[in-house]
């Protein structure tokens, strides 16, 4: 791993702290070459979190020419499954990336047993006896030392033949641990003898039942970035403290030596991100799955409408910072309406329709009107919509009885109907509960393409579907999953999920143009005046599912407008 050759072309000036410390390294030759890593434990889906240590780490290898390999941090049996090494891969290739070398930590446990026995042997790691509760007693507090386990001293021969019977399996599960042996009065904690190895009789997704005992990730991860060859271990800064236990590890086994460096991780209102809370609603029964729509992981948001390049840009524009900091989830929603509005095409769905009869229009005449795709793509060109003498409109573009300000359908009021005619509302019927259910109107045959020839103008454009040919469809309308600003605020005796929205989800019966029977799963619109919506997996040709991505409006935009006055 250590033979590459050097192929790295330093970006500009202005990059963050991470690029400019990687091209330090190698203009002062600590490297001659550029290897990063993502190194996630299969124990969960990926989150949006995720999707910001993707873009670094592969980003930047990319920029400078260098390698990104990708390596699970398997070392617990215990919460790990295939379906998440599956998962992890996919969403990684959904985002664009492609990694250099594919590991797992599971391929070095012959090496890291080896290297065990070489600290055992120097004198710097023992086997200890006390259970976890102990160990947490003994390691003392923020203020105050730990003391020494009542096994510290064991001699080297004793140790290295209780470590080799925890390895052929002859203790129960957490009857004893390897620890390193450092100092119990450091002010790290991490470096108060942190344990390397504990006993975990499980079968392990890629090695079975060959091992029994499984390393921690701090004695796993830099002894395999080393390995590896890895340049820079790129971190959170939850690894910040652990970074003088890295380095410990690999000088005293005098072996290759990455540099860690630590960026802030990713907080978002109205979000949790911890694959623990996470699972916990898919268990509980909170949300359908991982890949919910309403979840922040990848496939979640993948499933919603969400594209990669909106993913991105949005960790983009949060940019790397070594200060942790809540980012607004408006701003992500702000990512996705920019690149959707460039790429959906549009159409015309009605998700809580009133009828409109046009009754000086041809009882059987039936026309094809022409709508442009996508406005911001002249490429995208035009397609026919069917139209007739009924159709719907939104129940709530009229109003019987109509405020100050409202444009749209009225009685004796004239408004347009998007690519149509002009109609003038004339009756409206309501049943027997006093419910509006019916509008007659007349419609001008003069204005057909929405322009009147005499020059008269309107203030109100609705879109509507053609009664006879409009298709319904399930639609899935979801909000933001928690109904606060931080879900993990909770008061005693509260828990985070008293904190969801109940209004996360409404399910109701749309009509939309019958164009959309052709759409795919994952294919993404516009519904005009209403937001975009991704079909649904769930469709089948007899049951159209649209989930909706997010609406029209862009709060962060606004809020971008305050922030620059």
């Amino acid at each position: 791993m250590n033979n590459l050759k050097p192929r790295a072309t330093p970006p500009s000036e202005s990059d963050d702290f991470i690029r400019e410390a990687v091209r330090e390294d190698l203009q002062s030759d600590r490297f001659d070459y550029v290897r990063t890593r993502f190194p996630p434990e299969p124990s969960g889906y990926l989150h949006i979190g995720h999707a910001k240590a993707i873009s670094i780490d592969f980003g930047v290898a990319r920029d400078f020419g260098g390698y990104c390999n990708l390596r699970f941090d398997d070392t617990n049996p215990v919460m790990e499954e295939v379906e998440y090494v599956d998962s992890i891969m996919e969403d990684i290739h959904w985002l664009g990336y492609n990694w250099d070398g594919l590991y797992y930590a599971s391929d070095y446990f012959g090496q890291l047993y080896e290297w065990a026995i070489q600290l055992v042997k120097k004198g710097l790691a023992y086997v200890c006896d006390l259970g976890p509760e102990e160990v947490r007693e003994y390691r003392g507090t923020l203020t105050e030392p730990g003391k020494n386990s009542p096994y510290r001293d064991r001699s080297i021969e004793e140790n290295l033949d209780l470590f080799e019977r925890m390895r052929a399996g002859e203790f129960p599960e957490g009857s004893r641990t390897l620890r390193a042996r450092i100092d119990m009065a450091s002010p790290n904690i991490n470096m108060r003898d942190p344990v390397m190895y504990r006993i975990i009789h499980a079968e392990h997704h890629r090695t079975g039942d060959a091992w029994c005992i499984y390393p921690m990730y701090d004695w796993a991860h830099g002894q395999s970035d080393s390995i590896e060859g890895i340049t820079h271990s790129l971190c959170d800064l939850g690894y910040e403290d652990h970074r003088p236990l890295y380095d410990w590890f690999l000088e005293q086994l005098d072996v290759h030596r990455s540099r860690q460096i630590e960026f802030a991780r990713l907080y978002m209102n109205y979000t949790v991100l911890s694959k623990r809370y996470l699972r916990r609603l898919v268990q509980e029964g909170h949300v359908r799955g991982w890949d919910d729509p309403r979840m922040p992981t990848l496939c979640g948001l993948r499933r919603r409408g969400y594209t990669p390049e909106a993913v991105l840009d949005f960790c983009q524009m949060i940019g790397v910072s070594k200060t942790n900091s809540v980012v607004d989830v408006a701003l992500l929603e702000h990512c996705i309406r920019q690149d959707l509005n460039l790429r959906a095409p549009r159409v015309m769905g009605v998700l809580d329709p009133l009828k409109v009869v046009l009754i000086n229009y041809p009882q059987e005449q039936f026309e094809e009107m022409e709508c442009i795709n996508n406005p911001e793509d002249p490429s995208a060109g035009t397609r026919l919509v069917p139209f007739s003498r009924e159709i719907y409109i939104e129940r709530a573009d009229f109003r019987e009885d109509p405020p100050r300000k409202f444009y749209r359908l009225a009685p004796g009021r004239e408004v347009r109907l998007r690519y149509a005619y002009f109609i003038t509302c004339e009756e409206v019927v309501k049943d027997e509960e006093g419910r509006v259910v019916e509008l007659r109107c007349t419609y001008d045959p003069t204005t057909r393409g929405g322009d009147a020839p005499d020059g008269r103008k309107v203030q109100g454009t609705l879109h509507w579907v053609s009664a006879a040919h409009a298709l319904p469809a399930e639609t899935r309308l979801y909000d933001r999953l928690f109904a606060v600003e931080d879900p993990m605020d909770v008061a005693e005796g509260e828990d985070f999920t008293d904190k969801l929205n109940p209004d996360s989800l409404e399910i109701v019966t749309a009509l939309v143009e019958p164009g959309l029977a052709q759409a795919r799963p994952g294919d993404i619109y516009q519904f005009e005046r209403q937001g975009y919506f991704c079909l649904d997996p769930d469709s089948t040709e007899a049951q159209l599912v649209f989930n909706r991505t997010c609406t029209l409006r862009d709060s962060w935009a606004k809020i971008e407008r305050k922030l620059k006055h």
